[in-house]
């Protein structure tokens, strides 16, 4: 009584498999008809592109914001607002930039000591002219 081996079961013989028919494999990876733009020479294209559109307005904060900085540091010797330029470049990039708010922040609070410093001795100086009594000139 010969016992019958289902066909996925025969032993192999020998170094090389059992044949088997590759046509659905290959039709697996067979290549598709594509489009031109998704020709993989265009992806580095489409990295960049995507990644403009994913970070546009950190790409328009960052440049206007140095831009507006660089031209008040510029102003500073050229005729010009050069710190008020200064601070308006930082505020544009504070509203992207941690370190930028830090830097406003920091210039801010040293404003505020310059002005005080100010106050300070323009009142020191008009007590000194009241209480000495003469006319100032």
């Amino acid at each position: 009584m010969e016992e019958q081996v289902p066909e996925d079961h025969r032993e192999v013989w020998g170094d090389e498999p059992e044949e088997r028919d590759a046509s659905a494999t290959l039709a697996e990876f067979a290549p598709e008809e594509v489009a031109w733009h998704d020709h993989w020479a265009f992806v580095p294209l489409k990295v960049v592109w995507r990644f403009i559109r994913r970070s546009g307005k950190r790409i328009a904060v960052t440049v206007v914001g140095f831009a507006v900085l660089l031209a008040g540091v510029a102003m500073l010797v050229l005729p010009g607002p050069g710190w008020a330029a200064i601070f308006l470049g930082l505020a544009i990039l504070a509203t992207e930039y941690v370190w930028a708010q830090r830097l406003l922040k920091m210039a801010r609070e040293k404003a505020g000591q310059a002005r005080d410093a100010v106050l300070r001795r323009n009142r020191s100086e008009r007590a000194e002219e009241e209480g000495s009594g003469s006319p100032p000139g």
